[in-house]
């Protein structure tokens, strides 16, 4: 109530500002624009008054959502050229620096060199919706990222202020069930990224039986835009493979027998604020909440996917296959090895061991570790505790991962060990068994493995 009564005060405070506003007709082209645009910007950096601000700052949105691709990219370009830091306030603070360097004088460096394009978004920031309004206008800017890497220095703006604005303290966990209203059920259903939840019917089937539990932070500026949510399944023992889970028709577990929760799916909603970390947070606060809720849970697993596992396979030229084996790997895009034993073992006595080797030895060219998911779970302090052949046998399981899932095990008294083990030194901290394939791959294909810790 609170929040929409506040919301609803700007947003006067806004229209009344905009009588006092003198706007120039809006140009036609796109170049034109987005040159307006970029003077609407400096005018709101100019400005001081409160309610011109608002109605200013809610016209550049207003004015922004009607570029197209061209006139955006102008926008970035103006942002990232001309709105960097003031050189002449930079220097004199520079020589005085020289002249005494003291703490006061070094504060006056720092608030010299801040680009100017900062105090933009956190004007931009006061308007209605304001908040939602930037990640909205940094998602395009991530696109726009791709063909102009020289807009980098206006993401890490971005990415600086929101790291602030969306740091742990502001976030609410917040469980999702059939209760949770709709337009936030709808979003869950979009922004699911791992494994689509195809109808209303299926997003029941995960968010409703009491084996089964949702949860997702929120920000006090975006109500019902979840920022992420991962879906969690009450079990007796570790799973292998994420069909079972899924299943439409299944045994459910009673939560008093459980001890296992299993994170199966962790998706990220806003595109605007890739690079913000949150899931660590998220699995950490959730493992409290289960904990306080089932005592009797002991075993905290994730069932992940490798979804750059195919792709490694492909292209690194330090994976171990053999051209007899490499022949082998081919039947993997042909499904009908899923159903004959004999083919599958095959498939396995080289996939098993090759996965091993790209968890534990694979590195990218700045060394690390390959998978995107290992980093964010190892990073978390998690263990990789087993890897589970044919744990997804759907068409994008076999497409990206080989079919293979992986357990990552949260045994709460060994995560910070864990973590600075990975933070500091790289090291993959894993279970036995899976240090143990390596050497059914020196076995196969003739190679020394190296030696790792026990983790």
């Amino acid at each position: 109530m609170n929040s929409a009564f506040f919301s609803d005060l700007l947003s006067t405070i806004s229209e009344r500002g905009r009588t006092l506003l003198r706007l120039k007709t809006w140009p036609q082209d796109a170049a034109g624009r987005a040159g307006s645009l970029i003077d609407l910007c400096r005018a709101l950096l100019s400005g001081r008054g409160e309610a011109s601000g608002l109605a200013m700052a809610a016209e550049v949105f207003a004015r922004y959502r009607t570029l197209d691709d061209a006139g955006r990219a102008a926008f970035f370009a103006a942002l990232a050229d001309e709105f960097g830091p003031d050189h002449d306030r930079l220097i004199a603070a520079m020589e005085k620096w020289r002249a005494d360097p003291c703490d006061a004088v070094a504060a006056s460096v720092h608030y010299a060199s801040e680009p100017r394009r900062l105090e933009l978004f956190r004007r931009l920031n006061r308007a209605p919706g304001g908040t939602a309004a930037l990640v909205e206008m940094r998602a395009d800017l991530v696109d726009e990222l791709r063909i102009n890497r020289g807009l980098t220095l206006v993401d890490r703006d971005f990415t600086h202020l929101f790291a602030s604005w969306f740091n742990r303290g502001f976030l609410v966990l917040r469980r999702i069930d059939w209760s949770t209203p709709a337009n936030i059920l709808e979003r869950i259903i979009r922004y699911e990224a791992v494994h689509e939840i195809r109808d209303w019917n299926d997003l029941r089937r995960r968010i409703d039986p009491p084996d089964r539990r949702c949860y997702a932070f929120f920000h006090p500026a975006l109500v019902d835009e979840p920022l992420i949510f991962v879906e969690v399944a009450l079990v007796e023992a570790i799973p292998g493979a994420i069909a079972p889970l899924l299943a439409g028709e299944r045994v459910q577990v009673s939560p008093e027998r459980a001890r296992t929760a299993v994170f199966y799916s962790i998706s990220n909603c806003q595109r605007g604020l890739a690079g913000v970390t949150f899931g660590n947070f998220l699995i950490k606060q959730v493992v409290e909440e289960l904990r306080r809720e089932l005592p009797r849970v002991e075993t905290f697993v994730t069932l992940s996917p490798v979804p750059g596992f195919r792709a490694w396979l492909a292209r690194a030229e330090d994976a171990p296959v053999e051209a007899d084996a490499l022949a082998q790997l081919a039947a993997l895009d042909d499904s009908a090895w899923t159903s004959d034993p004999e083919a599958a073992e095959r498939l396995r006595r080289i996939v098993e061991p090759l996965a091993a080797h790209y968890f534990l030895k694979a590195r990218t060219p700045d060394g690390r570790v390959v998978d995107p998911v290992a980093r964010f779970h190892l990073g978390n302090g998690a263990r990789l505790e087993r890897i589970d052949w044919m744990g997804d046998l759907s068409g994008k399981g076999l497409k990206e991962s080989a079919g293979v899932m992986v357990n990552y095990l949260y045994d709460l008294d060994d995560i910070e060990k864990n973590h600075e083990a990975f933070a500091n030194q790289g090291e993959v901290v894993a279970s036995g068994a899976v240090k143990r394939l390596l050497k059914g791959e020196r076995a196969i294909f003739g190679i020394a493995a190296p030696s790792f810790s026990q983790g």
